[in-house]
């Protein structure tokens, strides 16, 4: 089934679609495969229980703006590196004598809009195969910093793991184990979370009018060829209260939009290449370039009020990675939706590019980290523990 069309954009639908054909025979030609989506008709169990970790990412390529809101269809592709500097963890219990589902998150009974997602992408999870039975949903958000910040990435890794949950509890572990199908899943409550269930560098492959089934996540680096690479996550908090629906609202007004999308293919080739081979710096350059262009396109959106999602230490931070290149070390500065900054680098200067961040004398703290995994499924015992859930 076809997603939504916005009108504006309905000049560019076989345009984007042509490069949605190029990028997918780009990643055969690289040995790259997925699965068939599986047909789970009549599948459901009555009940059951399963709980799944996965990690925040941040982007390479980046997308603000949704085609289609209710199956959360990105305008264009993406790239990005799932994140260890946090992880988000959640029990997905299915269970015939509830009523309605209902979520608590980071503790905090989920209500309004929040609740709605959640129940938006439980929905979908059970159309696939017609069942009605409700859910209760505990989820927390962990970092290894002392704060969150804004534009870490949490709300991908919350979505694959609520994803790959309620597929295992209600499907089971063959259905849990298809990536496309909980990839799929995953982009309900957060688009994003496509490519946090994937896992690694990975590529989401999405346009205007795109069938559910086909807008999914495929990971590049396959054989650690990007091991080497380090990421030093900085949490800011935004100060304006910054909320990533208005800036997916948002962008798609902005001139610079059509040009963003246009530019996509060419970027994203290059970005598959250099994953497959191990070339962390053509990734760290784009990832660079695309949160400055993001930025532009999300505060060029609106003539009266202007959505300027950066803090002021961003300035310093940006311009100290031309520093730190122009002294022979490279490092690349990351920001997605939000003041966070994460540095892209190789394992030989995270000590340098840790130090020149104190230097700067901002009082900004650094997780040191690595490039995550996908989603996966943990004990539900030990689930139930962390999250303070009795058995």
């Amino acid at each position: 089934m076809a997603t939504a069309i916005p009108d504006p954009y309905a000049d560019l639908v076989e345009r984007m679609a042509a490069v949605d054909s190029d990028l997918r025979a780009a990643l055969r030609a690289h040995g790259l495969a997925w699965e068939e989506y599986p047909d789970l008709t009549d599948a459901a169990r009555e009940g059951g229980a399963a709980a799944a970790l996965a990690y925040p990412m941040q982007g390479v390529l980046k997308y603000h703006g949704l085609s289609d809101w209710e199956y959360r269809i990105a305008f264009l592709p993406s790239v990005s590196l799932c994140n260890d500097a946090g992880h988000t963890l959640t029990l997905v219990e299915f269970d015939p004598d509830l009523s309605a589902d209902c979520a608590t998150i980071n503790g905090q009974p989920a209500r309004g809009r929040e609740l709605e997602r959640v129940r938006q992408s439980l929905d979908t999870i059970r159309a696939a195969s017609g069942t009605t039975v409700c859910a209760r949903v505990t989820s927390r958000n962990v970092t290894r910093g002392t704060r969150m910040g804004k534009g870490l990435g949490s709300s991908a890794a919350a979505s694959a793991a609520l994803a790959l949950a309620a597929i295992a509890a209600l499907y089971g572990a063959a259905a849990a184990a298809n990536r496309r199908l909980v990839s799929c899943m995953a982009r309900l409550l957060a688009g994003s979370g496509c490519r946090s269930a994937a896992g690694g560098c990975s590529i989401w492959l999405s346009h205007p009018g795109i069938s559910h089934e086909e807008s999914f996540a495929v990971r590049l680096d396959d054989a650690g060829q990007l091991d080497d690479v380090r990421l030093i996550t900085v949490p800011i908090d935004s100060r304006i209260g910054l909320k990533t629906e208005q800036a997916h609202r948002d962008a798609p007004e902005s001139a610079l939009f059509r040009c963003w999308m246009l530019s996509r293919r060419d970027e994203a080739l290059a970005c598959i290449a250099a994953a497959r081979a191990g070339d962390w710096r053509t990734l760290g350059q784009w990832a660079e370039l695309d949160s400055m262009r993001l930025h532009g396109v999300t505060m060029s959106g609106s003539l009266e009020n202007k959505l300027i999602g950066w803090e002021p230490e961003n300035i310093a931070l940006f311009r100290m990675c031309n520093d730190l290149r122009s002294s022979g070390v490279p490092v690349y500065c990351s920001t997605d939706t939000g003041p966070t900054a994460v540095f892209i680098t190789h394992r030989d200067y995270e000590d340098a590019v840790v130090a020149a961040i104190e230097r700067l004398g901002l009082d900004l703290e650094t997780i040191r980290g690595r490039i995550a995994g996908p989603a996966r499924l943990v004990d539900v015992a030990w689930a139930r523990g962390e999250l303070g859930v009795e058995g």
